[in-house]
């Protein structure tokens, strides 16, 4: 079970104490949700915020660019250490021109699409991306209910593109997680999930407890 938690949902004020908490699950990476209030209504951070982040942890870091003109801010969020930036195929018209530039910078670079936008747009690339995000409810607020309707275009994905990572955003929990698993999914953003819990060793074993039943 390969999990990327959000920080989106948790206190971004006492992150850097929530750090260690978010390490003990074991993560593959740690989600960075960046809103710009235009691309979807919020406003959350920016790259200086994730600059100070990576001085409590090295822990990779994805960000996920909610933004119009993502390429706009490649470069800061590299230098601020992210290691895999993944923007909106909704947001621009150059999706290949912007792989290209994020692999020649030297980063992954993943393509996310909301959830009324065809698996196509991803075919269309697949063959140069590193991630494909499908978004399981809409951007812009976390603690959403997971929309299963999104799930045919994981499965599309899948069949299409065995080796292709593909992560899903939005409503993870023990039921979604093994729905999204069995669709194809091979990465899990969960930020309320986590962020609500009392005990987030306990969340995550009841996730890896779904995650693996057969």
């Amino acid at each position: 079970m390969k999990l990327a938690p959000s920080i989106l949902s948790f206190d971004l004020t006492r992150l850097a104490e929530t750090i260690p908490a978010i390490l003990d699950l074991d993560p593959e990476v740690i989600h960075l949700d960046v809103m710009d209030g235009q691309f979807v209504p919020p406003i959350t951070f920016g790259d200086s915020y994730v600059a100070a982040l990576r001085k409590v942890t090295d822990a990779p870091f994805e960000v996920h660019l909610m933004t119009l003109s993502p390429e706009r801010q490649f470069d800061a969020f590299i230098a601020a250490g992210c290691s895999r930036v993944t923007f909106h195929a909704e947001a621009t018209a150059h999706a290949h021109r912007h792989i290209q530039a994020l692999k020649e910078r030297g980063v992954q670079a993943g393509l996310a699409i909301n959830p009324g936008t065809p698996a196509d747009f991803v075919e269309a690339v697949a063959a140069d991306l590193d991630l494909a995000l499908i978004m399981t409810v809409n951007p812009g607020w976390g603690g959403q209910k997971f929309l299963r309707e999104t799930l045919p275009k994981v499965r599309q994905l899948r069949d299409r593109f065995p080796d292709l990572r593909i992560e899903v955003d939005g409503g993870i929990d023990p039921t979604t997680i093994k729905e999204a698993r069995e669709a194809g999914a091979d990465l899990f953003v969960v930020g309320s999930y986590f962020a609500k819990s009392s005990d987030m060793g306990r969340s995550r074993q009841l996730l890896e407890d779904a995650w693996s039943f057969e």
